[in-house]
């Protein structure tokens, strides 16, 4: 099967025929690949995630890092891992909350590579499976202390929502986004 070209975006079948977003950068490659979540490389990336996020919130209920198999897997949603010159250096789920609405969960980004732009083509990926899945809306939980996931989301056209589901439990440390899909958007 042939690449199929995206100005510096490439299209790469797998082995399976599973297409992966490839995005050629000077001198590097950046894959973008949906992947197992209890796989040994998605574990290791959540647990990453997991312990920045006690270390930064401490408070019991403060963190949210349910995401069972099942919800990212049969058309639900995905999990998706970012590799830099094939190393793991990111993650992100999407999980279906209704037909039209899905939650982005589990967004991650190695500290060593936050402000690169990883984050936001992981976004963008996300969104891209949000649309192949129908979704109209996507909504997010992110931490009050987390400026940084704060300013991404923002510059990726989240706005402040009510906190929803388990959410509503922790006032004190949640900030929920959401997003309206349009289908002409990227």
């Amino acid at each position: 099967m042939a690449l199929a070209s995206l100005g510096t975006t490439l299209l790469k079948p797998d082995t399976l025929g599973r297409l992966h977003s490839c995005i050629l950068m000077a001198s590097e490659t950046i894959t973008i690949a949906r992947a197992d979540v209890t796989a040994e490389v998605s574990r290791a990336l959540i647990g990453s995630l997991n312990e920045e996020l006690r270390g930064v919130y401490s408070e019991p209920g403060a963190t949210h890092f349910r995401l069972d198999p099942e919800e990212v897997t049969g058309g639900r949603g995905t999990f998706l891992i970012v590799y830099r010159e094939g190393v793991p250096v990111g993650c992100g789920a999407l999980r279906l909350l209704d037909a039209e609405t899905a939650e982005l969960k589990r967004m991650y980004v190695a500290p060593i590579v936050r402000g690169t732009g990883l984050g936001r083509r992981l976004v963008t990926a996300l969104e891209a499976e949000a649309r192949a899945l129908g979704v109209r809306r996507l909504v997010l939980e992110t931490g009050v202390r987390q400026a940084a996931a704060l300013a991404l989301y923002r510059a990726t056209g989240f706005h402040p929502i009510p906190l929803y589901g388990e959410y509503c439990l922790s006032p004190e440390t949640s900030v929920c986004l959401g997003k309206e899909l349009l289908v002409h958007d990227p």
